[in-house]
């Protein structure tokens, strides 16, 4: 059944005893987002069943403003799919799935998700979209320590987070985000991320060798690829952007790619994708 969190102060307790026993340790990723003031409840509608007072099933729907092929794209995201292992099998999930599908049907074109297990979703209409991981080659000497990392403990650094997220310009404008926080702050807030004072974005980064990964750039203005390489102090033979880099005035080679979210991570859809058969990848942080 459909229920609010703000109408029982007491569900987030029961939903997160059933998540973080599917899950676990996503209790204290969901609180790390709150600490960044960007809580799982304040966009969350829950779908759950229970036996009793004991959350057993759940299904969680959450609205995301996309960028797809240039155009905003209001969306309904399907997150935070878990049965209890003892309630598996007697049905919960396909009758949590048919509320939900009923729910969305109103007011949503396009649902989307992304799952290790799609399988799961074929059956209710959805369809896996292929995803693509982009490669550049590099010989970068490494240059000045260009960012900072950001203190979640540190008020003025959250403040910052939070006007950056409110103005940011899609990292892509064949798919990217806007005006979301609480997915961003679930998903990158538990991770390091990067300041850049002088361009005044935060990035989503790994490092791995001279190897680097991007998965997501947050900020009013998208840099250059080349730009952004200036500010690393590491040397660099390679950049593997997760996200379509079509703002980043670089050439890529292009490659399906199946990102590794906490577990391989397939996105599906249901109802239209405009960018279906392009090269992208729906960036991590926007990934529930």
């Amino acid at each position: 059944m459909k229920l609010s969190f703000s109408d029982d102060p007491a569900l987030s307790e029961r939903l997160f005893d059933l998540l973080d026993a599917v899950f676990p340790g996503i209790r204290q990723v969901a609180q790390t987002a709150r600490v960044l003031g960007a809580s799982w409840e304040s966009v969350s509608t829950p779908f759950i069943c229970f036996e009793g007072d004991r959350a057993v099933s759940h299904v969680g729907v959450i609205e995301l403003s996309l960028i797809l092929m240039g155009r905003t794209v209001t969306v309904g995201s399907i997150h935070g799919v878990a049965t209890h292992p003892d309630y598996r099998r007697r049905g919960f999930f396909r009758q949590i799935m048919k509320d939900v599908l009923q729910y969305c049907a109103s007011s949503y074109e396009t649902l989307i998700l992304t799952t290790e297990h799609p399988e799961y979703f074929q059956l209710f209409g959805f369809r896996v979209v292929g995803e693509h991981l982009f490669t550049v080659r590099c010989e970068t000497p490494g240059g000045a320590a260009g960012f900072r990392i950001i203190n979640p403990q540190d008020d003025s650094d959250v403040a910052l987070l939070h006007r950056l997220l409110e103005t940011r310009e899609p990292v892509s404008n064949v798919v990217g985000v806007v005006n979301e926080k609480a997915v961003f702050c679930f998903n990158e807030g538990w991770r390091p991320l990067y300041y850049s004072a002088d361009l005044d974005v935060i990035v989503c980064l790994e490092l791995e060798g001279t190897r680097l990964k991007l998965f997501d750039i947050v900020g009013p203005a998208v840099p250059s690829l080349a730009v952004l390489l200036e500010r690393i102090p590491q040397r660099l033979d390679e950049v593997a952007i997760c996200f379509s880099p079509d703002r980043l005035e670089v050439k890529a080679e292009a490659t399906p790619y199946l990102l590794d979210h906490d577990g391989p991570s397939y996105l599906m859809a249901r109802g239209p994708f405009a960018a279906e058969g392009q090269a992208f990848t729906l960036p991590r942080s926007a990934r529930t």
